[in-house]
């Protein structure tokens, strides 16, 4: 039977884990291995977490510690122009959002945002970011097409180090496409008052710059709600 089979291989399994290699042995080589770093109790935990399979432990190890070294980031908010309103099919649009380095340590080179899942709306995936200092904050703008048929569609995006792990909140793009839709038509409206905007007070992205970073609020002479994009602060374009 099935369920016979599976007793067997627990059996097995637990047969293994109890061996020649006696437990403190196995302690003894997961500190080796390791480092001296970390104690008895700790190795025998991830031991025991891994059926005192060795191999396991070191990898269950590692993982938790490159996760308690990955960087941090915070969405602050979505500043996306006519946000929550509908968008006719196949019209294009564009999102805006907020991100705050709030970790202790700069980011390292070579972090993106990139499209993890869902419907995939933007011309590209992945958008790379600037190293921020700790507390530092950057827009990130996207343009997008919405889909060609009427409904709810959902996408997922998320901030990833340069080799492929994933940290800070997920991000989500949620449209609702409708043949009234007006989120394109007040974007536009918003480009136009920009045109006559007072130098600074930029409401929308940059034309053609997919993303820019906020000017820190120490720069002097400058109200914050002056403080605009300007060229040593812009990223380049991807």
């Amino acid at each position: 039977m099935e369920v016979d089979g599976e007793m067997d291989q627990k059996f097995l399994q637990q047969f293994r884990c109890l061996g020649t290699t006696d437990k403190e042995e196995l302690v003894m080589e997961l500190k080796r291995y390791i480092g001296p770093h970390i104690n008895d109790d700790t190795a025998a935990f991830f031991l025991d977490m891994s059926d005192w399979n060795l191999q396991d432990a070191i990898c269950s190890y590692f993982d938790v510690e490159n996760l308690e070294n990955l960087p941090s980031m915070t969405f602050i908010r979505d500043d996306t122009i006519g946000e929550g309103e509908s968008i006719p099919p196949n019209t294009k649009f564009t999102k805006k959002w907020e991100l705050q380095n709030s970790g202790t340590s700069k980011w390292p080179a070579g972090c993106i945002l990139k499209f993890s899942g869902g419907v995939q709306m933007a011309r590209q995936d992945r958008v790379i970011l600037d190293q921020l200092q700790p507390g530092e904050r950057m827009v990130v703008c996207l343009e997008m097409t919405s889909p060609g048929e009427p409904g709810i569609y959902e996408g997922k995006w998320r901030v990833s180090t340069a080799t492929g792990s994933y940290f800070g909140d997920v991000i989500w793009v949620i449209v609702t496409v409708s043949e009234g839709g007006t989120l394109a038509l007040m974007q536009q409206l918003s480009q136009m008052q920009d045109l006559g905007s007072p130098e600074g007070k930029i409401t929308s992205c940059p034309h053609g710059n997919p993303f820019y970073r906020h000017l820190p609020e120490r720069i002097p002479g400058r109200r914050k709600e002056d403080n605009g994009p300007d060229e040593d602060h812009q990223s380049m374009q991807t």
